[in-house]
């Protein structure tokens, strides 16, 4: 697993609910419904429909009891011999046999085979049946592979029988007196054939080998003869090719399979050979991770078979298995020390020279760049050190401890570290060797290895926590007491400072102050990484043996970490430990720190430089060692002109905290640089990344806000002149130095804003409104919209004061209006709507203003119709915004809004209770709420233009429910003539009603020109909607089809064709009713698809017959267009 451990979890942590819901079930509470399935079977497998049905509703009940399987113990049997029943009788079709079959395996899926299996029945009777439908199966039926993995499974317990297979053969010789193949030789080919077929038969013929060829009987008469021909095959075949990997993928499966199964005495003879032969494959070099596996575990199962087996006498045990004896133990001998046992009395014997090979087999396979190999190596060298004396095994530790070398890969490490818990979960490594191991340990409990853009090493540090877990569960406090403060100070720097939440989780074990530190940090609080680094960090650091450490995990590994998240993070997490030791963070923290702010090492400069002012700033609030922080603050310049390009943010930071320490620089040259460091950190926003400049943006204005507060107050000459500054660079040719400066502006204290409020606005004015020159400057009229607001807030509200100075009544219309200009911002341009984020930003500047005035002055003008209109917007994220204004404003107490327009039928459409639950992001649910606000008049026009918005908008439930929510309100006064008509002046019947006449010039101006064939069909609907109009608009409505009935597109003409015709059949008073037929014909029977000429013709023929002028022919070099 690479450490690039993206986090799923900074929302919040979810895997609680999850794991609840996943572990509710008590019982197998389908098992009626499942009856009926099975039962079902017969009648529903000639159906193909029925059928997939019928098996899908059994796997996503079986699904269910994927993590609680042992539920269906109970049940097991009656469903074997329900299915049983169809596959064992004879009038059974095939296709219900291969039916049942597949149930069979999807049980066997979730239960297990090793489970299910014992249910099957295997007496000598049963043999022959099973053999008989394996005979008649087609190995190359990729649709049937169920039935065969199925029946050779129940071969492989068939095949068990007490009895010679030699007696189930009778009289060999057929009734043609042709001698017929012994059931030896029968079920014996039935494995060969199953074991190089590419379906998952072949997991089962492993399985019918290792039960087969172990019977006495057989590996008698045939094992030599199997074994021989499963290592020529091997040797015969490449894993460079599909068929040769699985043809090797059989044969290893089932000689893995046989040597874990088979007395050592039977395979001894040739556990040799098929060592000599896994040497000469070489699958070490395959890329094929399942062969890999396989040979690493054919190798420890060789090296099992080379040893004898029995528990090493010279392994470290603590107490019994049993835990009585444990309590009668400890009872009669108060203190028990854990004794390694003596091996004085261990017989000797000669160890194999294979057993060397196998050995360094398994350590190449700890460094494999697959896990699942790792793993399968690891438990290799734990079983067999179990094995070895007591100095060789001692040599595998020493050779073991050689994967920790930093020269090694992350995977040398991941696997070194299962391979130590494994020996110490065994008590195969003595407590001789905990001096060696424990700083290993420690080293990979922090492992993290830089790769291109992420890391590695995440696995590492996962694996050293199941080592500590190992150790804790398999010593005696007593020999671990030594290393307890290191290794549970690293658990507990693991627990909350790692980044990846795994490697979190894994570490929030038991160590000092155990009950209190995981009631803090358990499994689920160190799920969210914010929560770790801030909150359960600080708890933690309370306990003085953990401090120091956590704070120099901080300084060394963590401020210089490649994940600026991480870097920024462990930063506030310095300051929020620096109350803990202040003398530490004084005298040796930030002395190490200075000089790496103006390293070389870009990541760790970052880091250091935030380090300092985090640190400084939570100095300063203790009042701890001042002149001292500063003295070594002046040591070194860390404001050098090179880190701008790369750490504006960071600089901006150390600039703010070191503001707000309140150090002594008034009148200082080096307020200058500072002010000119956050000058040009907001002019180089156009020539960083997009996802960078909201960053420096944020750390330049608050940075500027601290420096203007403590040293600006009495300044008033360069004040002044930064106002000024300010002001200037509103207009700005480039966006983003807008941007930067009008929220520079809305940064400003109060006492440089005094008697200059007019002109501040003025300037934010010109920022906010469009012209021809700015319109795509949306992200400049955002912010200016935001600074617009925030400057209200700091000059306060003072209704009579002058308006240089205070929110008056002389500049509040002036405030409303550029505020509300901001609501009927649409823009669009490549990126989409970015009009949106004006709007947004208006609604909350709308908010913010409105509120301040309300507590202090309500005088309010009527805004409310506005955020209306805005609740039915097209953008889901959005409307919950303008929602979330909109109610905010009506249910605002302290005090009331006033003046809301129809307050009560407000309150009433939008109860208080509801507005924490409803949900503005869902179109179900917004759109039908703010759709009545259309019988309220002062909101209809508003709402009204919302809607349009998003009836016409792209996404599919937004268009469905706007709309659904608006014919539903149409429908609901269609019959209330008044209510229609202060609705919509549309029932109006004047002939040349200026609606209809500014659609259709609208309709005209977007299809002009246009290649857009959706957009083209949606002004045919559009124009024979508006037929209904009579008189003259009806002639220029026909008249735009007409020349769509010529359009250069024949799909367009055909679709004008079919629109029309449909037209004339639904408004029957179009035409006269002498020449419809006509006209419908000429519609009905032309070709649209013919050469223009012909059409044209036709055409204007249609024209003639219903005395509509006919479109002329234009010069195409003169207007572009022919017609």
């Amino acid at each position: 697993m690479n450490g690039d451990g993206s986090e799923q979890e900074e929302g919040g942590c979810q895997e609680p609910d999850v794991i609840a819901r996943g572990n509710i079930l008590e019982s197998f509470a389908e098992s009626q419904e499942v009856r009926a399935l099975i039962n079902s079977l017969q009648g529903v497998y000639g159906d193909l429909g029925t059928r997939e049905v019928t098996i899908e509703k059994f796997i996503v009940i079986m699904d269910k009891y994927q993590e609680q399987p042992h539920l269906l113990d109970s049940h097991l049997e009656w469903m074997m011999h329900l299915l049983l029943d169809i596959v064992q009788d004879n009038r059974s079709p095939s296709s219900l046999v291969h039916l049942a079959f597949k149930f069979f395996y999807i049980i066997t899926k979730v239960r297990g085979y090793k489970i299910f299996l014992r249910l099957f029945p295997h007496e000598v009777a049963d043999l022959q049946p099973v053999l008989d439908m394996i005979a008649v199966q087609n190995p190359k039926d990729y649709e049937t592979w169920e039935t065969r993995y199925m029946l050779l499974l129940w071969l492989s317990m068939t095949c068990l029988i007490p009895f010679d297979l030699a007696r189930l053969d009778g009289n060999i010789l057929s009734e043609e007196g042709c001698t017929r193949m012994p059931i030896m030789d029968r079920i014996l080919n039935v494995a060969k054939s199953y074991l190089v077929v590419s379906d998952k038969a072949r997991d089962a013929a492993a399985v019918l080998v290792s039960r087969f060829i172990i019977r006495p009987d057989v590996k008698q008469k045939r094992m030599a003869d199997f074994l021989d021909w499963a290592l020529s095959t091997l040797s015969n075949s490449s894993f460079q090719t599909m068929e040769g990997t699985v043809v090797m993928d059989g044969m290893l499966q089932a000689l893995a399979q046989l040597f874990k199964h088979g007395k050592r005495d039977d395979c001894l003879p040739y556990a040799s050979t098929v060592l000599e032969c896994l040497d000469n494959c070489k699958l070490s070099e395959s890329n094929q991770t399942l062969l890999r596996k396989l040979g690493v575990k054919l190798v420890q199962r060789l090296g099992l078979t080379f040893l004898k087996p029995k528990v090493a006498k010279w392994r470290y045990q603590r107490g019994c298995r049993s835990l009585a004896a444990n309590l009668q133990f400890s009872a009669q001998v108060p203190v028990v020390q854990n004794l390694v046992i003596a091996a004085a009395d261990e017989e000797e014997y000669d160890i194999p020279g294979e057993v060397e090979n196998v050995i360094e087999q398994l350590l190449i396979g700890l460094k494999d760049k697959d896990t699942i190999v790792r793993w399968s190596a690891a438990k290799g060298i734990g079983r067999i050190t179990g094995r070895l004396p007591k100095e060789l095994a001692d040599d595998v530790v020493g050779s073991l401890l050689d994967c920790f070398s930093f020269q090694e890969t992350d995977n040398s490490w991941h696997g070194g570290c299962l391979a130590l818990a494994e020996l110490g979960r065994r008590g195969l490594l003595l407590p001789s060797r905990i001096t060696d191991v424990v700083p290993v340990i420690l080293k990979a409990l922090t492992y993290d290895e830089k790769r291109g853009a992420c890391s590695v090493g995440s696995n590492v540090r996962d694996a050293a926590c199941y080592v500590c877990w190992a150790f804790a569960r398999a010593y005696d406090p007593l020999e671990l007491k030594p290393f307890v403060n290191q290794i549970s100070s690293a658990l507990v720097i693991a627990a909350v400072f790692d980044r990846d939440i795994n490697c979190r989780r894994a570490a929030s074990g038991t160590f000092p102050h155990g009950i209190d530190i995981v009631t803090a940090a358990d499994y689920f609080a160190v799920g969210n990484r914010v929560n770790c680094f801030l909150n359960i960090s600080m708890y933690i650091a309370s306990f003085p043996e953990y401090t120091q450490s956590m704070i120099d995990h901080l300084v060394n590994m963590k401020i210089n970490h490649w994940d600026g998240v991480i870097r920024e993070l462990s930063t506030k997490a310095l300051h929020n430990l620096a109350p803990q030791i202040p003398e530490y963070m004084t005298n040796v923290v930030l002395p190490r720190l200075l000089p790496l702010a103006v390293g070389t090492d870009l990541h760790t400069r970052h880091g250091a430089i935030l380090a300092c002012a985090e640190i400084t700033h939570a100095l300063y609030k203790l009042a701890y060692w001042y002149d001292c922080i500063l003295s070594k603050l002046l040591q070194v310049n860390i404001f050098r002109n090179d880190l701008i390009a790369f750490f504006s943010p960071a600089v901006c930071t150390l600039i703010e905290k070191l503001s707000l320490s309140k150090m002594p620089f008034r009148e200082d040259p080096i307020i200058d640089g500072w002010q000119w460091l956050i000058n040009d950190s907001l002019r180089s926003l156009p020539l960083v990344s997009s996802t960078a400049r909201q960053q420096i943006k944020e750390a330049a204005v608050s940075a500027l806000a601290a420096l203007c507060n403590e040293y600006y107050i009495n300044e008033q000459r360069e004040a002044s002149e930064l106002l000024q500054q300010y002001i200037s660079e509103l207009q700005n040719t480039e966006e983003m130095i807008r941007c930067g400066f009008s929220l520079a502006l809305g940064a400003l204290p109060r006492f440089l804003l005094k008697g200059k409020l007019q002109q501040v606005l003025e300037g934010l004015k010109k920022v906010i409104c469009i012209s021809h020159k700015d319109v795509s400057f949306a992200e400049s009229r955002r912010d200016g919209l935001k600074a617009t607001a925030k400057v209200c807030q700091t000059v306060g509200v003072k209704r009579n004061g002058p308006q240089d100075e205070f929110v008056c009544k002389d500049n509040v219309v002036q405030i409303y209006t550029m505020l509300l200009s901001g609501m009927s911002d649409y823009t669009t341009d490549s990126r989409g709507d970015v009009g949106a984020w004006v709007r947004e930003a208006a609604m909350t500047s709308l908010m913010e203003v409105t509120l301040l005035l309300v507590q202090n002055d309500p005088e309010l003008l009527d805004i409310m119709c506005c955020v209306a209109q805005q609740s039915a917007e097209k953008i889901d994220r959005f409307r919950a915004h303008a929602g979330s204004v909109f109610l905010s404003l009506l249910n605002f107490d302290n005090p009331p809004i006033p003046h809301i327009p129809h307050r009560e039928e407000l309150e009433r459409i939008f109860p208080r209770s509801e507005a924490v639950t409803l949900n503005w992001n869902a179109p179900s649910q917004a759109f039908p709420r703010i759709t009545q606000l259309l019988g309220l008049p002062a909101y209809q026009y508003y709402v009204l233009l919302g809607l349009t918005v998003s009836v016409g908008g792209l996404t599919e439930t937004t268009v469905r429910y706007s709309a659904q929510s608006l014919f539903d309100y149409m429908k609901k006064i269609q019959n209330d003539l008044g209510a229609m008509n202060n609705f919509s002046d549309l029932t109006d019947s004047e002939q040349f009603h200026p609606f209809s006449l500014k659609l259709l010039t609208l309709c005209k101006e977007e299809i002009k020109k246009s290649k857009d064939i959706q957009k083209l069909r949606s002004s045919i609907a559009v124009f024979c909607g508006m037929i209904q109009f009579q008189g003259d608009m009806r002639k220029k409505v026909l008249f735009q089809l007409f020349l769509l009935l010529c359009h250069p597109f024949p799909v367009i003409r055909k679709t004008t064709a079919s629109q029309v015709y449909e037209m004339l059949i639904t408004y029957s008073d179009i035409v006269d009713p002498d020449i419809l037929d006509e006209v419908m014909t000429v519609l009905s029977d032309t070709d649209w698809d013919a050469e223009l000429p012909l059409v044209r013709e036709k055409r204007n023929y249609l024209c003639d017959l219903m005395k509509v002028p006919k479109p002329q022919l234009v010069s195409k070099v003169e207007f572009g267009v022919l017609l």
